[in-house]
């Protein structure tokens, strides 16, 4: 399960509207009939129109500056394995979008009126997607690089070669070329995996538009807070403030076992993989001692994400093994971004 929460930025202040963002969602229904269209949806509602989510986002920012967030987007991915366990993709992950925005409230340490954040003190709008292309961010991308770097060179002497200024053999280099196109490590469909190619298999996943301001335009509530929970003192009272993310990417992933009765592996989980950041030693040590089977899952799941494997050390090299903890440290941070896990 990967989940970011991200407010929508452009350069130094915020976005003033969501209705870039929303038209950016809408994507997916160009060229669709109406009843195979994807709809936005909330708490309560199906087939919200593209124009209702943005005139009640954008009327829902009473008292906040260009410097401060008027919306956050949250986006859940759920991986093939757990994708796998839905009997009908809208609809299953439309029911989990509901559950899921209950632990959200429940993740603010705020009050409203004297008692804790409810489901309908929050405004927000869901929308599924099913299709997804590769960006440059992509692990698979990233080591094919080398290959489409050289094949865009061989192309651009071809071109000179062409307009007579280079000489050389065309043939030859389109021999090299294909070869290229071959070696590169990440294929899909027999052809090297570039960038903007849609995604094989089931690529079902949820964005959700949530306002900053309460339902009532009044409170702030934000998912962006450094604050965990604690309170402070203001006006001459004592108000409580922060979002435990943790408490929220964990609850994420039991209300989505719970829903789909899932059997999470060891490296699938929030908790295992910032143990990875802060204590590969330790990651590795609990891998170990899974089960056979549960193991092998365990180092295929890790393979498909680009998450290194961790290498042989000998006992008495110490600081090479802190090395090469520090490398694999660096590189699954690098991949949990692409992964878009926000930890």
């Amino acid at each position: 399960m990967y989940i970011t929460i991200t407010p929508q930025k452009l350069g130094d202040n915020y976005s003033q509207s969501s209705d870039d963002f929303v038209s950016y969602l809408e994507k997916e229904n160009q060229g669709l009939e109406q009843e195979e269209m994807e709809h936005f949806f909330n708490q309560y509602g199906d087939k919200i129109s593209a124009e209702e989510v943005v005139k009640d986002i954008d009327s829902n920012g009473a008292k906040l500056k260009k410097t401060e967030p008027k919306f956050y987007s949250i986006t859940v991915s759920p991986s093939k394995y757990e994708l796998n366990k839905l009997q009908n993709s809208s609809k299953d992950l439309k029911r989990y979008t509901r559950a899921l925005m209950q632990n959200y409230v429940a993740s603010f340490n705020r009050e409203i009126n004297g008692r804790p954040v409810k489901i309908d003190d929050i405004k927000y709008y869901a929308k599924i997607e099913h299709q997804r292309v590769f960006k440059g961010t992509d692990w698979q991308i990233k080591e094919n690089q080398p290959y489409a770097t050289k094949i865009v060179n061989l192309k651009n002497e071809i071109r000179k070669i062409e307009r007579g200024r280079m000489q050389g053999s065309i043939r030859q280099r389109e021999k090299e070329i294909a070869t290229l196109e071959c070696q590169a490590p990440h294929r899909q469909d027999e052809k090297r995996i570039v960038q903007g190619m849609p995604k094989a298999g089931n690529q079902s996943h949820i964005h959700i538009i949530v306002s900053r301001k309460d339902a009532s335009n009044s409170f702030s509530l934000s998912p962006g807070s450094k604050y965990k929970a604690s309170e402070v003192r203001m006006n001459g009272k004592q108000i409580k403030r922060g979002f435990n993310r943790n408490q929220f990417f964990e609850k994420a992933e039991k209300t989505f076992d719970k829903t789909f009765d899932y059997q999470r592996n060891f490296v699938e989980t929030y908790k295992a993989r910032k143990e990875f950041i802060k204590n590969p030693h330790s990651y590795f040590t609990s891998l170990g001692k899974l089960a056979g089977s549960e193991k092998t899952l365990a180092f295929k799941m890790m393979k498909e994400t680009g998450i290194p494997l961790m290498p042989s050390i000998p006992t008495n090299q110490a600081k090479l093994a802190l090395k090469l903890f520090n490398r694999l440290r660096k590189g699954v941070e690098v991949a949990i971004k692409t992964s878009s896990i926000e930890i």
